[in-house]
């Protein structure tokens, strides 16, 4: 009963608006922008690396490592296993469409969160709860949007990620659940407990790393079976369109599960990388939103797509008609997720795929806790206004987590996603509208910043030049950045 209630929920909440929606929001940013995401990827790639951090926020890098751990989790690994599983070879197509016109979801509301973001307890704090108060004047939104992130952060998102970490890791060595689980959570709580320093840290080490080294084994893979490479993207892109007569029924579900997939991973247009950025320190909010919309591609085009092309060059998936009905078996033994990623490994690297992609899970799931410890924090920050409140509130929301976790190893896989894609799918919502009612001002931001680089001048940002009075932050970061421009 209660699992048939929550399937009826996600369907609800992911339906056909949901996606033309998200894409339409994509493509008018990318349009008003003049695309930003493919002109301005040199600049996306610099202010990863650019500027340092301050007292009261991280450096753009570790910004960028916290949202793409947000980013960067289950998703990339069981997630695109799923995709395929219901969706076919063509949804690999539609989540690189979706992170395309994502990434300018991503660099317009990364954006914002840095123009309204306020200085709490000493860091910076911002993200859509801050600017759909401060930029719509809507409190009731921005409370919404605040409540349905903190369920989605401290309750469904964390238990998605610590059943794969548990499922893979009992998979590749025995390992019990409840172990895992136990030991994960300790691990979370050594980390998150040292603030947001130390998160920023982790992930700035951890994340790039763990990418890389998945990435490159997932080139390998390819290599190894590069004669089936051609054939392989050509089923892609026939499928895609419903032209490849095996999977020409079902078109409809193909694109769903490919977008559906590609936010869930990338997170773009969700607002929760947003809430990363709004920690950066930097002289103009479009540069962190720069970087930002650069995490969309590391996460979907290079992890998701590595995942995805393992599995569909090596033949190890099943497809799943939207009736039920099974239209292509080549591993009837394996349920979608992890153990798709690790049969395609272990078809080329024999005994190599399950250890592997245990540990890959871990760590990509790792981070992205952590990640969710950093949003759930933000929005207690939001909700209580540093209220004498707040530091335990924030203990008793990490506890939550913790518990999450430690209860998430044991739970079905299915009814797992489920109520993670409820989670998301409420907050998304609400930042779509927010994002809607406030696309003239990022657009606004947007020039004024390209305006800078016509003069050939580092953006510095005053937010009266583009009609923004209630930004206080931006004042003294203005005043610093001319200062030291200056000298």
């Amino acid at each position: 009963m209660l699992e048939s209630l929550v399937t009826r929920v996600v369907d609800l909440l992911w339906s056909t608006p949901m996606i033309v929606l998200i894409l339409a929001v994509g493509a008018y940013f990318t349009v008003r922008m003049a695309f930003p995401q493919i002109l301005r990827v040199g600049e996306m790639a610099r202010y990863l690396i650019g500027g340092g951090g301050s007292q009261q926020g991280v450096s753009s890098f570790q910004a960028f490592a916290m949202a793409l751990g947000g980013r960067v989790g289950v998703g990339n690994i069981a997630g695109v296993a799923t995709a395929i599983h219901f969706g076919g070879p063509g949804a690999m197509f539609w989540m690189w469409a979706t992170a395309i016109v994502g990434s300018a979801v991503a660099v317009a509301e990364c954006s914002l969160a840095q123009v309204w973001k306020e200085e709490v307890n000493g860091e910076y704090r911002g993200g859509p709860a801050y600017y759909i108060e401060k930029g719509i004047g809507w409190k009731w939104l921005a409370v919404l949007y605040a409540v349905a992130a903190l369920f989605a952060f401290s309750v469904t998102g964390p238990s998605i990620q610590s059943f794969n970490i548990a499922e893979s890791a009992n998979t590749a060595w025995g390992v019990d659940p409840r172990l895992t689980g136990a030991l994960v959570t300790v691990l979370f709580l050594a980390v998150v407990l040292g603030g947001l320093k130390r998160i920023g840290a982790v992930c700035g080490l951890v994340v790039p790393f763990m990418a890389a080294a998945y990435i490159l084994l997932g080139l390998v893979i390819l290599a190894l079976n590069a004669s089936a490479v051609p054939h392989m993207f050509a089923l892609i892109f026939t499928s895609a369109f419903g032209a490849e007569s095996v999977f020409g029924g079902m078109l409809g579900a193909i694109i769903m599960w490919g977008v559906r997939r590609a936010i869930y991973s990338s997170e773009a247009g969700t607002g929760s990388g947003a809430q990363a950025a709004a920690a950066a320190e930097v002289s103009h909010p479009i540069k962190q939103g720069l970087a930002q919309g650069f995490s969309i591609y590391v996460d979907t085009l290079f992890v998701c797509t590595i995942t995805g092309l393992m599995i569909l060059v090596t033949d190890s998936y099943n497809v799943e008609a939207p009736d039920g009905s099974m239209i292509v078996q080549y591993a009837p033994d394996l349920t979608a997720g992890p153990a798709y990623t690790q049969a395609a490994i272990d078809s080329t690297l024999p005994g190599m795929g399950s250890g592997f992609v245990a540990i890959a899970m871990f760590f990509f799931a790792f981070t992205t806790l952590l990640s969710f410890a950093f949003y759930a924090d933000t929005n207690v920050a939001y909700l209580v206004r540093s209220s004498r409140w707040e530091r335990r509130l924030v203990l008793l929301v990490k506890a939550m987590i913790a518990v999450s976790i430690a209860l998430g190893s044991l739970r079905s896989s299915t009814f797992a996603w489920n109520l993670a894609d409820i989670g998301v799918g409420l907050y998304t919502w609400i930042n779509l509208v927010a994002l809607v009612l406030l696309s003239g001002k990022a657009v606004a931001v947007y020039r004024d910043y390209a305006r800078q680089r016509r003069q050939g001048r580092d953006p510095v940002f005053d937010p009266q030049d583009v009609g923004i009075t209630n930004a206080p932050v931006w004042t003294a970061i203005a005043r610093r950045s001319t200062v030291s421009q200056d000298t």
